[in-house]
């Protein structure tokens, strides 16, 4: 399929692969978590099956391709000390997120929050391990417009998500008390 496209364009799509499975994530983790029937303990069940499906994609499919194609067995120790934490953080990341859903974060507004802050992190984590070869001075302003668009969208997006009262300014404390004054006492 992605050498029709060309091998220019693959990453793409798999990038847009990506976007949409960790796009339906949430949904799909939290519709698990609430149909497993137990208030207690439905986000350990949940997680358990989500660390299953990981072993299975994660490690039963890399060990199948890297026997088919032959690969060298050697590995080097900076590579798998790398490998292991990044499995970690994203175990620690699924984790997290039904931690949030169990502390009655909604999927919509949790997944927003991630989505949006991710970026910031990934972006701000490559530039400090691999920093530009003309220093932070050579970054252009836009990139740290985007970083700041993207805080602003995830926030937008959790204040005004669909079904969300939409936040009413609060009347300054002089209409407050005007508005006490004007109602009426409880008799006893």
């Amino acid at each position: 399929m992605a050498q029709s496209q060309g091998p220019e364009l693959a990453w793409v799509m798999f990038a847009l692969m990506t976007v949409v499975a960790w796009g339906v994530y949430g949904v799909f983790i939290h519709q698990g978590q609430v149909l497993m029937g137990d208030p207690a303990s439905a986000r350990y069940k949940s997680f358990l099956f989500v660390g299953l499906a990981y072993f299975l994609v994660a490690v039963v499919a890399p060990l199948v391709v890297l026997l088919v194609t032959g690969a060298s067995w050697s590995f080097s120790g900076a590579g798998v000390a790398w490998s292991l934490l990044a499995g970690v953080m994203g175990a620690v990341g699924a984790f997290c997120v039904l931690a949030a859903f169990g502390a009655r974060g909604s999927p919509a507004v949790v997944m927003s929050i991630i989505f949006a802050g991710a970026p910031v992190v990934n972006a701000t984590v490559a530039l400090i391990m691999h920093p530009p070869a003309g220093g932070f001075a050579s970054i252009r302003p836009q990139f740290y417009l985007g970083i700041l668009l993207a805080a602003l969208g995830g926030f937008l997006v959790t204040i005004y998500k669909p079904g969300s009262p939409v936040p009413q300014p609060k009347p300054p404390a002089a209409s407050r008390q005007a508005a006490a004054d004007s109602q009426p006492t409880p008799r006893n």
